[in-house]
């Protein structure tokens, strides 16, 4: 844990680690110089055992094999939130779609493209509609039907460790769980926080080493999802890991990176996921009907990066 003092006088503790595969980093204002590392380690912990497909013995993992399980909160949580976003995003957000992620080489080490018939054979066992909980019981309309909550579970731990820290009278933080935020309050320099966007080139793979453009926001939850860095090449053809649960393909426009900031990380993470797979343009007109939300798009136009977003985030926008 490590000490920062604000303008103000008041003391910011930063900590990092690791959780879910990917990394962590915290900064709290905490007037009574408490070290809450142990505390949400222990809370990510047992997030882990619920949602995490990297543990074999995770109630998700049990569920994927089909063994007579019960679900908790937390799985319950992120399965009913996946399922609304499902239905507010035409099924582009579908945590069932993991076979399809496997079929095309991106949970598996074999980099492959598969037929048309195993595409379609494999879009028969996806779908939200297709599964439900009942009794504290995940019921599958068919057994070969895998979940992976991946694209939504990290926004939600972000937002349990905010309440953890709210929970504990902290005003003012930052938490960041692979890339998903959660925000409250204000900087040590007094401010609201700042968030940088990467500029979504393949030849920038380090996060925070080349930004685009910086937002200056709090109170709120912000995701970023993007295609640039997770792709192969195959056959001459680029093969990127954004993929349409609807065709069952990778996508194939010119959104780049899509960030979004809600109420909360859950939904910003889900949402940047389902507007990476539509597209600029649908993003934008399914953007409008949230009122709560907003959005940055970065597209590549004849090579050259354009920002787009919505009106409710042009005052929060500084240059990089």
């Amino acid at each position: 844990m490590n000490a920062v003092m604000a303008d103000n006088g008041t003391f910011y503790y930063s900590i990092q680690g690791t959780a879910e595969g990917t990394s962590y980093n915290i900064i709290y204002q905490d007037d009574e110089d408490r070290d809450f590392q142990p505390g949400i380690e222990s809370l990510l912990a047992g997030f882990e055992r619920s949602m995490s497909v990297y543990d074999d013995t995770s109630i998700i993992s049990r569920i994927n094999r089909n063994d007579d399980v019960e679900t908790d909160y937390y799985f319950e949580t992120v399965f009913n939130r996946a399922k609304e976003i499902s239905l507010q995003t035409e099924g582009t957000f579908d945590i069932s779609a993991e076979p399809l992620f496997r079929a095309w080489g991106f949970s598996s080490r074999e980099k492959n493209i598969p037929d048309r018939e195993k595409v379609n054979a494999l879009k028969e066992h996806i779908g939200m509609e297709k599964i439900k909980i009942e009794n504290k019981r995940v019921i599958k309309s068919n057994p070969n039907i895998v979940l992976n909550a991946n694209a939504i579970a990290k926004g939600y731990s972000a937002d349990i460790v905010a309440d953890f820290l709210d929970k504990h009278g902290c005003l003012n933080y930052l938490v960041e769980i692979g890339g998903e935020i959660r925000l409250k309050g204000e900087n040590t320099a007094g401010e609201a926080w700042r968030i940088g966007i990467d500029r979504p080139a393949e030849d920038n793979p380090i996060p925070g080493q080349d930004l685009q453009v910086i937002l200056q926001i709090t109170d709120r939850g912000v995701a970023t999802s993007g295609n640039y860095r997770q792709f192969y090449i195959q056959d001459g053809q680029k093969i990127t890991h954004t993929i349409n649960p609807a065709t069952g393909y990778p996508v194939t426009h010119n959104l780049l990176s899509t960030t979004v900031i809600a109420k909360d990380a859950i939904t910003a993470d889900a949402f940047a996921t389902a507007f990476l797979v539509v597209g600029i343009e649908k993003a934008l007109e399914w953007v409008q009907k949230f009122p709560d939300m907003d959005a940055l798009f970065i597209c590549d136009e004849e090579g050259e990066y354009k920002v787009y977003y919505t009106p409710g985030i042009e005052e929060n926008l500084i240059p990089a």
